[in-house]
C-alpha cells in the first residue's frame, strides 16, 4: 500500500479514501511518522511557523498600504490591495506544503498536503490577477465621479475579469489532478468564438467603453462636438453616450460610433478662437483700410482675456471690401467667450460710426441707355417742363 501510495505522489494526485479502513490507516501511518520524526517535525513546524507569520505581516503591511487616510501614489495602493486579498488559508496551507517537503511525511499525507497547497495556490494567483486587474482599471477610470459615470462598464469588466481568472485557476486545478482538460479548453475556445460572433456589437461597444475608461477622451460635463452634434456629455454607458444638445435634446451615441470619427473635446482648450467676419464699402479711401487691422487690433487687445491673432482683408466681395478677424479668449467657459466676442462686436460698431468708416450691405448699380443706344451713368437727365 505505501509503494503505491508513493505511485500517487509522483503523479501528482491524492490517494482517494474510499472507506474508512483507508482513514485509519492514513491515521496510523501519520502517528508512526510523528513518534520517528518528531524532531525533524519540530524543526519544519518552526521555519513554517515563521514563513506563515512573515505572510501575515506582509498581508499587514498591504492592508495598511491601501487605507483610505494614506496617500502613497497609485501603484502601491493597488498592490497593497492585492496583498491584503491573500487568505489565511493559502498561508496555512504553504506552512504545511514546507512542513511535508522538509519532514518526509507518509505518502498519503504529503500527497493530501499538496492537493489543497495546489488548489489554494490557484486560487489565490486568481485573487491577486484579478486584484491587480481591477485595480488597475479603477485607477485608469479616474475619480470616483468617472467611476459613477462609467459603473456600469467597470462593473462588467469586474465581473468578466472575475469569471477569467477564476476559470483558468480551476482549468490548473484540474490539470494538477491529473484531469485530461484538452477537450474542456477546446470546448470552451469554441463556445467563446460562438458567443464573440452573435454579440460582437456589444462587445464592440464594451471595447469602446474600455478606450473611454483608459485614454479618457473625454468625461462627463465635457463639452464636445461630433459630427453634426454639439453639446455636453451627461453620462457614459456600457453601450452608448448622452449629450444634450445645444439645441437642447438628449442625443444618445454608440460608443464605437462615437470614436470611429473625429471627436473635438472643447472642455479641454486653455483658450477659444473666434473668428469674425466684416465688409466696408467699396467707397471707403485706402488709406483708411490700411489702418483698418490697427483700429480692429487695439479694441481687441483692450478687451478682457483675449489676444489678436490676425486682421487683414481676405478679399474684394460682390460688394464688400472684405475683413476678417482673428482672436482667442483666454478661457475654456463658453458663456464668458459669448460675452467678450459681443463686446468687441459693439465696440467695433462704435469705433467705425465714430470714425465714418461705413459697413457694406448689398447694393446693385443700374446702367441706363439713352434712345440712341448710348450708356447713361446712373440715369439720363430729367426733361424740363416748358
Amino acid at each position: 500500500m505505501i509503494g503505491k501510495t508513493e505511485i500517487f505522489v509522483n503523479i501528482g494526485t491524492p490517494p482517494l479514501l474510499r472507506s474508512p479502513a483507508d482513514l485509519g490507516r492514513l491515521f496510523d501511518q501519520t502517528a508512526v511518522w510523528i513518534t520517528e520524526h518528531y524532531l525533524t517535525i519540530g524543526v519544519a513546524m518552526i521555519f513554517g511557523t515563521i514563513i506563515a507569520a512573515i505572510l501575515y505581516g506582509i498581508r499587514a503591511f498591504g492592508m495598511r498600504l491601501c487605507r483610505p487616510d494614506r496617500s502613497t501614489g497609485h501603484w502601491p495602493t493597488i498592490i497593497g490591495q492585492a496583498i491584503a486579498r491573500t487568505s489565511m488559508f493559502f498561508i496555512l496551507t504553504l506552512s504545511a506544503e514546507i512542513v511535508s517537503s522538509y519532514a518526509a511525511p507518509p505518502g498519503a499525507l504529503a500527497a493530501t498536503v499538496r492537493f489543497l497547497f495546489t488548489v489554494a495556490t490557484a486560487v489565490q494567483a486568481a485573487v491577486w490577477v484579478r486584484e491587480l486587474i481591477i485595480g488597475i482599471v479603477e485607477y485608469r477610470a479616474g475619480d470616483d465621479d468617472s467611476l459613477s459615470t462609467l459603473g456600469s462598464a467597470v462593473g462588467i469588466i469586474r465581473l468578466l475579469v472575475t469569471v477569467v481568472c477564476f476559470a483558468i485557476a480551476v482549468l490548473l486545478i484540474l490539470d494538477n489532478l491529473g484531469v485530461n482538460i484538452t477537450g474542456l479548453v477546446a470546448g470552451l475556445g469554441v463556445g467563446g468564438i460562438a458567443i464573440g460572433l452573435a454579440a460582437q456589437g456589444i462587445f464592440s461597444d464594451l471595447f469602446a467603453a474600455l478606450s473611454i475608461i483608459f485614454d479618457k477622451p473625454f468625461r462627463r460635463g465635457d463639452a464636445v462636438r461630433w459630427d453634426q452634434t454639439s453639446g455636453t456629455v451627461e453620462s457614459i454607458g456600457l453601450k452608448t453616450t448622452r449629450v444634450r444638445a445645444l439645441t437642447g435634446e438628449e442625443v444618445v451615441i454608440s460608443n464605437a460610433n462615437l470614436l470611429n470619427k473625429e471627436l473635438h473635446n472643447l472642455a479641454r482648450l486653455a483658450r477659444r478662437r473666434s473668428i469674425l467676419s466684416f465688409g466696408l464699402a467699396y467707397q471707403t479711401p485706402p488709406e483708411v483700410c490700411r489702418k483698418i487691422p490697427d483700429i480692429v487690433g487695439a479694441i481687441v487687445a483692450a478687451a478682457e482675456s483675449s489676444h489678436l491673432v490676425r486682421c487683414g482683408m481676405t478679399g474684394f466681395g460682390a460688394s464688400t471690401l472684405d475683413y476678417e478677424l482673428q482672436f482667442d479668449v483666454m478661457s475654456d467657459d463658453p458663456n464668458v467667450v459669448f460675452r467678450i466676442r459681443n463686446g468687441i462686436c459693439i465696440t467695433i460698431l462704435e469705433t467705425f460710426a465714430r470714425e465714418g468708416i461705413q459697413f457694406a450691405y448689398p447694393t446693385q448699380t443700374t446702367f441706363t441707355a439713352a434712345p440712341d443706344g448710348h450708356m447713361v451713368m446712373p440715369y439720363a437727365e430729367p426733361i424740363a417742363k416748358t
